[in-house]
């Protein structure tokens, strides 16, 4: 069941590299995705058991990020019908055949229980978005694609030099040489101190690089700025959570090992660092799909907050992961609707997109509240459980550095976000042929609701699961 779940996308792009027609071609996509978002249902509802060996087993934190990647790609894909429309300059077929192999890459990551087959998976995202990223084929969008392939190549290998370390440290603890998740567990405690010590900060700088933890985000403001919107939004709620869930499973490692506190110690400060770090870059910034990047720095930094923090913080991290990869498809796809009418990134000339873009403007106001933790959306409800456990706790330190930072954030990206939505139209500035149409609107428009209505009630399954996770890092089984 599972291997034919992680063929179908790659069945699927090896049609759109056959389909000659432009036109046709992107039909693909969403067919494809329909189908992946069925087959995870069945998959979540009725897992099938482990594989043989133990390389492939889906258990709670994998059916959380299956879940959002399959979520997401299914709203980009009817999307990108849509939005390839008006994009029909160049060819898509590189972009529809590297989108469904991405697909099958995510699917794998989230499946692997061996750490050397994760590590693979991730890099085959690294390499299949950035086709996707250079789309635009300009000069800024190669430069983006350049230094998203040197920097996530380097943090890659980084991880990999973790892993070595990891497998190291059994050799020299006399244990059995392995990469399989629960064996690591089993034998944490016993593994080399020093050798096991430095595989995990190899381990979380290397996939730290690949979230865009500051200071190791540098590529995503490039990245994130020149890609198409359906690109980013797989690069912001896709490539990140993949990139989330190998931390995940260094962090089930170390809390099994002697490291936990020490561990969530450095987690705790690189969260408030990268926190630090957007607040600083967001005050001003005259380009709104940068901002959106360092947004994006913000909020992997509040997950692995949540992380450091542990208990309680762990359910909200976990719904903040799932919170953040789904309001952040609404906010790129709206943005690139309002690049698109306008022509121009450049918030001096983007202004009162609720006039020439009602509903792609309604879109990114709306999802620019969600994602500031405003109520009564669910980031609002994962960033109180967060803040909730650091003040129970007694990190008051943490907490009030939490607060003061989400307050300066939110004032940053509200100065660039309302003039651009709720401003006056610029005199003289030339009218583009865009305009909202259901291809481009509608399925962000449910996604924004679905993100309403976990804000207001999380149902009892998704409730279930998210506690069967978060006791997973708390050491379960």
């Amino acid at each position: 069941m599972i291997s034919l779940f992680l063929l179908l996308p790659l069945c699927g792009a090896l049609l759109a590299w056959l389909i000659p027609d432009n036109r046709r071609r992107p039909l693909v996509l969403p067919l494809f995705s329909l189908l992946h978002l069925s087959m995870t249902a069945l998959l979540v509802i009725d897992t099938p058991p482990p594989s043989p060996q133990g390389w492939i087993n889906l258990d709670s934190l994998g059916k959380l990020n299956l879940i959002s990647i399959s979520t997401l790609f299914t709203v980009c894909s009817i999307y990108s019908v849509g939005y390839l429309q008006y994009r029909q300059e160049r060819s898509n077929r590189t972009l529809c055949m590297s989108l469904l192999v991405c697909l099958s890459a995510m699917s794998l990551v989230s499946v692997s229980h061996n750490l050397g087959l994760l590590w693979i998976a991730l890099e085959a995202t690294t390499v299949t978005m950035a086709p996707l990223i250079y789309f635009n084929r300009n000069a800024r969008s190669i430069e983006a694609t350049w230094k998203y392939l040197l920097i996530c190549s380097v943090g890659i290998a980084i991880a990999l030099l973790g892993l070595f370390f990891l497998a190291y440290s059994t050799i020299v603890a006399k244990q059995d040489v392995t990469l399989l998740l629960g064996s690591l567990i089993e034998d944490a405690p016993h593994l080399h101190a020093v050798w096991r010590h430095a595989a995990f900060i190899f381990l979380l700088v290397g996939f730290g690089t690949k979230m865009g933890l500051a200071p190791l985000h540098t590529w995503k403001p490039d990245a994130y700025g020149e890609a198409p919107g359906l690109v980013g939004a797989l690069l912001a709620g896709g490539l990140c959570n993949c990139a989330f869930l190998a931390l995940l499973r260094v962090y089930q490692i170390a809390v099994a090992s002697t490291e936990a506190y020490l561990f969530q110690e450095v987690l705790l400060v690189m969260g408030l660092i990268s926190m630090a770090f957007a607040a600083v870059f967001m005050v001003r910034q005259n380009d709104f799909k940068r901002m959106l990047a360092y947004s994006s720095v913000k909020h992997v930094g509040i997950m692995v907050i949540g992380l450091g923090l542990g208990g309680q913080a762990l359910y909200g991290a976990l719904l903040h992961m799932l919170a953040n990869a789904l309001t952040k498809v609404v906010l790129f796809l709206a943005a690139g609707n309002i690049h698109r009418a306008y022509n121009s990134k450049s918030t001096e000339f983007v202004r009162g997109a609720l006039r020439r873009t009602p509903w792609s403007g309604a879109l990114f106001l709306a999802a620019f509240l969600a994602i500031n933790g405003s109520p009564p959306f669910v980031p609002f409800i994962s960033e109180f459980i967060i803040i909730n456990s650091a003040f129970v706790q007694g990190n008051f330190l943490t907490a009030g550095l939490f607060l003061l930072l989400l307050a300066i954030i939110f004032i940053g990206m509200a100065s660039s976000v309302l003039p651009v939505v709720m401003g006056r139209i610029p005199a003289g500035l030339p009218a583009t042929s865009y305009r909202d149409t259901p291809h481009t609107i509608v399925a962000p428009l449910v996604l924004m609701c679905v993100i309403l209505v976990l804000g207001l009630w999380i149902p009892q399954p998704l409730h279930n699961l998210l506690r069967e996770a978060a006791g997973l890092l708390r050491g379960g089984t």
